[in-house]
């Protein structure tokens, strides 16, 4: 799975937050700190009422919060492994492990929607969620995200 176009490693985490707004902000904060975002209360504000107008859990342990944005200049994406899984109202009623957070300007669309076909394509292949969940550190997810190999 190369998600390398959408992914750095810098901002790819394991995730502890009990519930779905803690694992959103952190998300929040890995492109805060990453200096991704001009506002994080804005970008956080944003993606929570997309999040409550709708749930962003899909299927198969995968959730992609997901926003349009005046916090970013540009398509901006994080990912975040919560082994143990947390509830984010899954279409199939399974715990999230796979979290995305996709942020994008309000003035475009095709770059979003396509960064959200490429990730639920990735993530539909069961040997890709399987070796996420089995990755034992930073370097071994970012490897099997992006393809890339990180020291």
């Amino acid at each position: 799975m190369n998600l390398s176009k959408l992914l750095t490693p810098e901002r790819i985490v394991f995730l502890n937050g009990a519930d779905k707004p803690s694992v959103i902000g952190e998300l929040i904060d890995v492109l805060h700190r990453d200096k991704a975002l001009k506002d994080r209360d804005m970008a956080l504000r944003d993606v929570m009422a997309r999040e409550n107008y709708l749930s962003t859990g899909m299927e198969h342990g995968l959730a992609v919060p997901h926003a349009k944005t005046d916090a970013v200049d540009e398509l901006v994406v994080s990912f975040g492994l919560h082994r143990a899984g947390l509830d984010f109202e899954s279409l199939d009623g399974r715990p999230a492990h796979f979290i995305f957070l996709v942020l994008s300007p309000r003035s475009t669309s095709g770059p979003h929607i396509q960064a959200l076909a490429r990730i639920t394509r990735g993530l539909k292949d069961e040997e890709n969620r399987r070796a996420l969940l089995q990755a034992r550190n930073l370097g071994e997810l970012t490897r099997i995200l992006t393809g890339q190999d990180v020291s």
